[in-house]
This record gives structure tokens, sequence and C-alpha cells, in this order.
């Protein structure tokens, strides 16, 4: 019987926090179809003279409470059109180096099924896919221009700023009055960025809505720590069960079709107060564990069984 292998691109294994992380849960689901779990990092990646080869380890993951859950079997140079599935999960930034890899992984053979389309990742920026459904979204401006900003200020007063190119919460600003120099300084950073009215409801949580090969599985809320204002559970929020409104269905239903034609298999669509955030979780997409633990509902079965 021909071996299955499933191979997952990701960040450094030995920064994985093994409680929460996505990458792992499904890792485990697969091990329990048998397939051989292979992991390794974007930098071992190669293209060589028409073969893809990706330095590995070889993971056993450990559904229990060891101080030590994932287990490196053995290091392999690995041919990737031997693998059945390939996760691409490693976390932004989306740099060169994971522009690189998409290239890469593109000219695989169309036997090995890829989450998500390589090339789909190119061309859904996170932050940039949402303007497409601009109506659904709090007042967003993206710009460099220090006139059309300082407008935007006036018009609203509290304002959330973040790069366009942002990733868990890191880079995010509240600012309640128009600063040139402040703002200066943070597009010389980030070149442009995205400016857009600030919800003071999200103390009370904000909404990540899961989707897989285009249908919406569901959600959880996530609740900043006291006196922040970032739902990250990077930056400490914590999380609990939410159903999805039939506002927010509508919207991430037309998100997911959307998404599907692409070949973007999963996904997580961030809201607030019913509002699409501008946030189109592509590349690593997080929160399966965590709305395991708080539903019994395991989406990970349901990821294999409908890619």
């Amino acid at each position: 019987m021909k071996k299955k292998i499933l191979a997952i691109q990701g960040s450094n294994l030995n920064n994985i926090n093994y409680k929460t992380d996505t990458s792992m849960f499904l890792g485990l689901e697969a091990q329990t179809r048998e397939f051989e779990i292979y992991y390794y990092e974007p930098k071992n990646l190669s293209f060589k003279n028409g073969t893809i080869l990706a330095n590995c380890y070889k993971i056993r993951i450990e559904d229990d409470n060891r101080n030590k859950p994932i287990k490196k079997l053995e290091k392999i140079n690995l041919d990737l059109s031997k693998v059945k599935i390939l996760l691409i999960r490693n976390e932004p930034p989306f740099n060169q180096q994971y522009i690189n890899t998409t290239f890469i992984l593109e000219s695989l053979s169309k036997n090995v099924k890829i989450v998500n389309n390589p090339k789909s990742l190119r061309e859904v920026p996170e932050k940039l896919f949402s303007l497409r459904f601009i109506k659904f979204m709090p007042p967003t401006l993206i710009s460099e221009n220090m006139t059309e900003i300082k407008k935007f200020f006036k018009k609203h007063k509290k304002i959330i700023v973040k790069p366009t190119e942002g990733y868990s919460g890191n880079d995010v600003r509240l600012m309640s009055k128009f600063s040139r120099q402040k703002i200066k300084n943070y597009i010389k950073s980030f070149n442009h960025a995205i400016f857009q009215k600030f919800i003071p409801s999200i103390t009370k949580g904000d909404k990540r809505i899961f989707i897989i090969n285009g249908k919406i599985k569901g959600a959880i809320s996530r609740i900043p720590k006291k006196g922040s204002i970032l739902s990250n559970m990077s930056k400490g929020a914590t999380a609990k069960k939410i159903k999805i409104s039939s506002k927010e269905l509508r919207i991430s239903k037309l998100v997911a079709n959307e998404l599907k034609k692409k070949q973007i298999y999963f996904a997580g669509v961030d809201f607030i107060k019913g509002k699409l955030i501008g946030d189109i979780n592509v590349t690593s997409p997080t929160g399966l564990r965590t709305y395991y633990n708080l539903t019994g509902i395991n989406l990970a079965k349901y990821f294999f069984d409908n890619i």
C-alpha cells in the first residue's frame, strides 16, 4: 500500500504553541487518517533541476499534555512530488521569501493538493482583497497622501491605523487626533497604510468566521485583554463561542464564493459588530483548535473530508 504523506510548510517548529496551533491540530487529524507528517520551514525549500525538495522533519504529534507533544522522528530531504497534501501554513509577513515559495510550489505536479493555492496566495492580499466588499466595511482609507489622511481624521475623529501587510495585531495604532509627524513616521515604515473608523465595541470582542472550501463552518469571538483594542490571541485575547448573525452569514458567503473561485480552501474572516473589518486571513488562518475546545466540534475532520 502506497504511504500517504502530508507536508506542512510552517514557521519555526520550536516556537509553536501546541495547545492553540491550527497546523498541529490539522496534522493530528491527518495522523488518524494514516498520513505520515513532514514539516519544514520556507528557508528549507529548494528547486533543483525541476525537482522540488524540502529539507524537513518527519514528526509525530501526540494529543496529550506531554511537555513535548511534537516528536521529531528523522530529518530527510523530501521530494514534494511524493506528497498527497501540502499545507502552506507559515505565518506572515508576506515578504519576498514568502512570494518565492509560492512560485516554487506552483510548479508542483497537479497530483499534489496544495492548501491554499500558491498562485492565489499572491492574488489575495489579506488586507486588500476585502476592498471588493467595501460596502460591508466601516469607513476606510488606504493612502500615503497627507491631505486625504487629514480629511479622514477630521471626519471620523478616532481612527485605527494598520499596515497593509500587517499580521497578528502588530503595529496597529489607535489615534484620537491627526498628528502629521506620527503619520509621516508610520508611512515611512509601511508606505500605504490603512485608516479605518474606530468601532468602540471591539472591547467586547470581534468575531472570527471559518471558511472551508466555500462553506461557513463556525465562529469564535476573541475578546481583547483589559485596556487593549487587539483581539489577537497572540496579544492576550480570550476566546468564547458565539453565533453568526444573519448579516455576517450573508457577507461571509459572498467572500467564501470569491475565495473558492481562487482555490482558497481555508480562510478566516473577521468582523466587529457586523462590519467586515478588512482582514481575510488566507496565509495561515488560526482558531480551529480553540473552536474545538469551546464547542467540541472538530473542523479538522470536515477540512480533510472536503478539500
